[in-house]
């Protein structure tokens, strides 16, 4: 049976029997009749009635004792009721009318002029009205409950770029309320100011971009790199306003660089190990030389600057061996289920003369409980130490403060080293793990490519936050086992 051929469900709300009866007649005589028609005469009967949605179309009559028609209107809507409504009176007044109709009936008849063919048409034009109102408020909730549940920041602005709307992905990338976020800029969390002229611009000229890299800042001061795509839109009112869309790209990024540290680390360590064997056999065959020249040699000149060739040879196959060491960090790596504590101690048991001599105050915190992870125990040992080491070469003698922290996520074990030193440039962070680049003076630059390598080949992940003249932050993410 199709929904026209279903049987309608009516419900007449009056407190006259007899106006009760004359407008079923009406409505049972209406062709192809196919209506339930039910009575109710009391307020509080009809209003629970009205809320169980159990009817298709209800009449309500304007006067209903103490309370009126209007009354059980406002009450039934706001408590759920979606039916139509249709108000019906003895004598017609232009200001219920619009009263009516402003509180969410669907008609407003007049009892003296009804009639089947009115009747008809009446009821005819509600269900219509209501099918079409359910289908949209469906669509909405859908829609809705997309922009809310989305993974993805879901904004929309004015054209002066205030945030109006705004959906709960961004409380979780941005660590910001929502309510901190209505009626603000949206290229306020922009970490490049100059990007809201760019972007204004295109809107203006283009009325859409798409698929732009920008940088935002959470409300911790987090970097968050994001793809945004936004256009110019024009409400029922023919409003502008702009809709976009914030993806967070951070997490593909910071694969990219692991992935791209890791090939700079793989081709280094192919050159270096070429190098190696091509450098040592001539270089064997010189210090062989130079040992049995020193044997022949007759006067002191001839032998010290023999000795020399034979020192600076020695400081080659020397040099040679220590890159040999760094790319092979991460080969034949032995893994054990070893505290972080325990780990960390050694590192910082190997640098705390270093701390004594600067007068490095030292803070260390972490869980009373073991925070276990797969480990080669010496080889990040290496790494806290190349890092520890840093930080204590990057501050000031008596006015250090190392911290060292270990805390746990779900899935994570994380250690925290965070110095008060000079900080690292901007310049300086993009290379940052680049085998040979340092700004020492006499460093060769492998200390955290070396870190970086050992800290990969424990499949875990490493992060920097630096500011001048504030500090430096090194956080390293394990795996629980």
């Amino acid at each position: 049976m199709s929904k026209q051929n279903q049987e309608k469900r009516i419900l007449i709300v009056d407190d006259d029997e007899d106006d009760f009866f004359i407008t079923s007649e009406y409505i049972k005589s209406i062709p192809a009749n196919n209506f339930l028609v039910d009575w109710s005469y009391n307020y509080n009967d009809a209003l629970k009635k009205l809320v169980t949605n159990e009817y298709d179309i209800y009449f309500v009559d304007y006067r209903l004792g103490i309370k009126t028609g209007m009354d059980l209107l406002n009450d039934a809507i706001q408590r759920g009721c979606e039916a139509p409504i249709i108000l019906l009176t003895g004598k017609g007044t232009q200001e219920i009318d619009v009263k009516a109709m402003e509180s969410g009936a669907y008609d407003y008849l007049i009892k003296s002029e009804l009639n089947t063919e009115k009747l008809e048409r009446c009821i005819r034009y509600s269900v219509e009205r209501a099918a079409s109102i359910q289908a949209l408020k469906a669509n909405e909730r859908r829609y809705r409950s997309i922009f809310e549940k989305s993974k993805d920041i879901v904004f929309i602005t004015d054209t002066q770029f205030k945030i109006s709307e705004i959906n709960y992905a961004a409380t979780e990338l941005l660590d910001y309320e929502l309510d901190e976020l209505i009626r603000r800029d949206i290229f306020s969390l922009f970490k490049n100011k100059s990007d809201r002229t760019y972007f204004a611009d295109i809107l203006d000229e283009i009325g859409e971009f798409y698929d732009y890299e920008v940088d935002l800042m959470s409300k911790k001061g987090e970097v968050k790199n994001c793809i945004i795509s936004a256009s110019i839109e024009i409400n029922n009112n023919a409003e502008k306003y702009i809709q976009g869309i914030i993806h967070d790209n951070t997490s593909r990024k910071k694969a990219e660089k692991t992935s791209l540290q890791a090939e700079k680390l793989a081709a280094t360590g192919r050159l270096v190990r070429t190098l190696a064997h091509e450098v040592r056999n001539p270089l064997n065959n010189i210090n062989l030389s130079i040992e049995q020249l020193i044997q022949q040699a007759n006067d002191d000149d001839s032998k010290l600057y023999l000795e020399i060739v034979q020192r600076n040879g020695k400081r080659i196959g020397d040099l040679i061996t220590e890159l040999l060491n760094s790319a092979r960090l991460s080969s034949q790596i032995n893994l054990h289920k070893i505290s972080l504590q325990s780990a960390l101690d050694n590192a910082i048991s190997a640098a705390m003369d270093r701390m004594t001599l600067k007068r490095i105050d030292l803070q260390v915190s972490s869980p009373e409980t073991d925070c276990f992870v797969l480990l080669d125990s010496e080889k990040i040992q290496l790494a806290f130490l190349n890092i520890i080491i840093n930080a204590v070469e990057a501050m000031e003698e008596g006015v250090g403060v190392l911290k060292i922290t270990i805390t746990s996520t779900e899935d994570e074990h994380i250690v925290e080293i965070t110095d008060n030193g000079s900080g690292i440039s901007d310049e300086n962070m993009s290379r940052l793990f680049e085998p040979y680049f340092t700004s020492k003076r006499n460093g060769m630059g492998l200390g955290l490519a070396s870190t970086l390598n050992i800290v990969q080949s424990h499949n875990a992940h490493i992060d920097v936050k630096s500011e001048i003249n504030q500090g430096t932050s090194f956080i390293i993410g394990f795996k629980k086992v």
